[in-house]
């Protein structure tokens, strides 16, 4: 168990799924987890903080568009002026828009980079002065194996999470001297509500692509970010955590 008794945390697409499990955990490691989301989500985010509160954690929520930059900016100056600091930043929201290359349109591939990259960049550009007035900072980034490795059918998926990981060593670079690390966590196959509507045949293959034999879970990333965003983890910057179960070993 990893010790954050006293840190802010702010996590992105916390509304459900593996956002929720990082808000989750890192709340059941002390820290004030701050769940936030799109103003649709409201409802869900309620619950998830409802449900952290339950356990004996501590959270609130903001609502967001990663799309939209002055929403960003308003969600982490409330975080601030609730809490005083901000310390540890979770990009993990994204969305997907596959299709292949020729059948895929011009504003499918910009709302991908948009929400994945550049909403990231972002928040993390919101997040920077207080980090940097404080002297502390964990900023932690929510990849994908394919990012690492491509993906027929993702050409502007894997292009935001490859821009990510190249985002995440040049912020570990810039902000290093003020003690803030950037790392990265890229997910191989996770099983979530939506895997577990796919037919088992195609569950099966993906379990044979993995040395390990299945599917990871979220709380096998968020068991991820809990180390990043720890004392442990000071040593470490502008590196990539993947979490795949062997599927890829760069």
């Amino acid at each position: 168990m990893f010790e954050l008794k006293g840190r802010i945390a702010l996590i992105t697409g916390a509304s459900q799924g593996i956002g929720e499990t990082i808000a989750r955990n890192l709340a059941r490691q002390g820290a004030f987890t701050v769940c936030a989301s799109l103003p649709s989500t409201e409802e869900d985010l309620k619950k998830v903080v409802a449900g952290i509160q339950a356990e004996g954690g501590q959270a609130d929520y903001v609502l967001l568009d990663m799309g939209k930059g002055e929403t960003i900016r308003a969600a982490v100056a409330t975080v601030l002026e609730r809490h005083g600091a901000l310390h540890i930043l979770v990009n993990n929201a994204g969305i997907t828009k596959d299709k292949l290359m020729i059948q895929m349109k011009e504003e499918e591939f910009e709302l991908v980079l948009d929400i994945n990259l550049k909403g990231s960049w972002l928040a993390t550009q919101a997040v920077a002065k207080a980090m940097m007035k404080q002297r502390w900072g964990r900023i932690i980034n929510i990849v994908s194996v394919v990012g690492q490795m491509g993906n027929a059918g993702q050409s502007n998926y894997v292009a935001s999470k490859a821009g990510l990981i190249g985002l995440t060593k040049t912020v570990a670079r810039e902000f290093a001297s003020r003690n803030i690390t950037c790392n990265a966590v890229a997910p191989g196959y996770i099983a979530t509500a939506m895997t577990d509507k796919l037919p088992e045949e195609v569950k099966a293959e993906f379990n044979r692509q993995i040395p390990l034999g299945r599917m990871g879970t979220p709380t096998d990333i968020a068991n991820a970010v809990s180390f990043l965003a720890s004392e442990e983890a000071e040593y470490m910057t502008g590196q990539v955590l993947s979490v795949n179960g062997g599927m890829l070993m760069p």
